[in-house]
C-alpha cells in the first residue's frame, strides 16, 4: 500500500464536498482531499461501457472495410472507449489506418485530447463544446455523399445522425458508452437532502446527464427549493466542469461556478480558489474575517469545528451581518427547544466558547444577539 500523498494546502479545510461523478471519481476525490476537503461520493449516473458490444465492433469493421471521410468525436471518454474496444478486438491497427486519411473534428478539448492520445490529429474543435456548433461547421463544409463516422456521448441523443443524413451523408453511428442508473441511489438521496439542509459546502458535476439526474433527485425529495435557498445565501457552491455540464443547473435556477477549461484539474483549481482565495461570503469582525463552513467556521484563517446546532445559530447571526437577531428567531435553529429561551442562551454560550472570542457575539439587552462586525462598530 502506497503512503498517502502530502497535503497541498488547507484551502478546503472544514469543507464537505459531494462529487456527483462516476468516471474518475477517485482521482477527483484525492485531489480535493489533498486540500483538506471531506468528500462524499454520490454519482447520479453510471457510465456503462460498450467494450463487448457486438454492434460497436461490427460498426468498427464497417469503417475498416470502407474508411470514413469525416470522423466526429463528441466526448473524450467515448473516443478513448472506442479505441480500447478496437484494441480488445484486435482491430486497433486496422482502425488507425482507416482513420488516418479522414477529417477529424472534436466537440471540445477533452475529445481533442483523446484523439491526440490515439496518435491522430483533430482538424477542427468546436469552441462552444456543443453538437450544434459542430453540426453547423460540417454542413458549411458539405457532407453530401460523404461517409461520416459519429461517436456519440452517453445519451446518444445529440441529433447529429439525423442532421447529416438529412443532408445526404452516409452515416455510421457509434455509441461507445451509455448512462446507467446510479450505483448507490441512497447516497444520491442523502446528498440532495444534506445539501438542502446546509450540510454541504460544494457539489461538483462533470456531465450534463449527471447534473440533470441529481437535480431530478432533489426535485423528487422535495428539497430543490431548499437547495436554491442555501445556494442564494452563499452556503453551497455548485461547480461544473464546463458550460454544457452547467446547463441543467442553470435551468434549475442555480448558477454554478464553471471551470475555465473542461478538465478535472481546472475544476479542482476553481473550487480551491473559491474557498481559499477569499471568494466565499465573509464578514470582517473584531476577531478577524469570519466565513461559514458546513462543519463550523473559518475565523481569521482558522477552522473551528462546531456542532450542527452551533453552525445554524452562527448562520442566523451571520445572515444578519451585524444586525440584531432576536432570541425567538434563534430558537428556530434549535431543535426541540420549544419556548425554552435558556436553550438559546446555552447554544450561544457554546458557540462563544468554541470561537474563543467572547466579544464576537454581543448580547443586546432585551433584544437578542448580534455579531461584533467592524462595519457595525464603526457606525455612530
Amino acid at each position: 500500500m502506497s503512503p498517502p500523498r502530502p497535503a497541498l494546502s488547507a484551502a478546503l479545510e472544514g469543507c464537505t464536498i459531494v462529487i456527483a461523478v462516476d468516471r474518475r471519481s477517485g482521482e477527483l476525490a484525492a485531489a480535493l482531499e489533498r486540500h483538506g476537503a471531506q468528500v462524499r461520493h454520490a454519482p447520479a449516473l453510471t457510465i456503462v461501457p460498450h467494450i463487448d458490444d457486438e454492434a460497436l465492433i461490427a460498426r468498427t469493421r464497417e469503417l475498416i472495410d470502407a474508411p470514413p471521410e469525416i470522423v466526429v468525436a463528441t466526448t473524450g471518454v467515448g473516443f478513448r472507449g472506442w479505441m480500447e474496444a478496437a484494441d480488445e478486438a484486435g482491430l486497433i491497427d486496422d482502425l488507425h489506418r482507416a482513420l488516418e486519411g479522414a477529417q477529424i473534428v472534436a466537440r471540445g478539448p477533452k475529445a481533442r485530447g483523446a484523439i491526440q492520445q490515439a496518435g491522430l490529429t483533430a482538424d477542427w474543435v468546436a469552441e462552444s463544446e456543443t453538437s450544434a456548433e459542430l453540426g453547423e461547421f460540417l454542413l458549411a463544409e458539405g457532407v453530401e455523399s460523404r461517409r461520416v463516422a459519429v461517436q456519440h456521448h452517453g445519451s446518444g441523443a445529440d441529433g447529429l445522425d439525423e442532421l447529416f443524413e438529412g443532408h445526404g451523408a452516409d452515416v455510421v453511428s457509434l455509441t461507445v458508452y451509455r448512462w446507467g442508473p446510479p450505483p448507490d441511489p441512497e447516497a444520491v438521496r442523502r446528498s440532495v437532502i444534506a445539501t438542502g439542509a446546509g450540510e454541504i459546502d460544494a457539489v461538483l458535476f462533470t456531465s450534463a446527464p449527471g447534473a440533470e439526474e441529481w437535480i431530478s433527485a432533489a426535485r423528487r425529495e422535495g428539497v430543490l427549493d431548499d437547495i436554491r435557498d442555501v445556494w442564494a445565501a452563499g452556503r453551497v457552491l455548485m461547480a461544473a466542469v464546463g458550460p454544457i455540464t452547467a446547463g441543467p443547473l442553470v435551468d434549475a435556477g442555480v448558477a454554478p461556478l464553471v471551470a475555465e477549461r473542461g478538465r478535472l484539474g481546472s475544476l479542482v483549481r476553481a473550487v480551491v480558489t473559491h474557498f481559499g482565495g477569499g471568494h466565499v461570503a465573509g464578514l470582517d469582525t473584531i476577531a478577524g474575517r469570519l466565513e461559514l463552513r458546513s462543519s463550523g467556521a473559518m475565523l481569521d484563517g482558522r477552522h473551528i469545528p462546531l456542532s450542527r446546532t452551533g453552525v445554524d445559530v452562527l448562520a442566523a447571526l451571520f445572515a444578519a451581518a451585524g444586525g440584531v437577531v432576536s432570541r425567538a428567531n434563534l430558537q428556530g435553529a434549535l431543535p426541540r427547544s420549544g419556548e425554552n429561551t435558556h436553550a438559546v442562551e446555552m447554544a450561544v454560550a457554546r458557540v462563544r466558547e468554541a470561537l474563543a472570542s467572547p466579544d464576537l457575539i454581543k448580547t443586546v439587552v432585551k433584544r437578542g444577539y448580534r455579531l461584533n462586525v467592524i462595519e457595525a462598530e464603526a457606525q455612530p
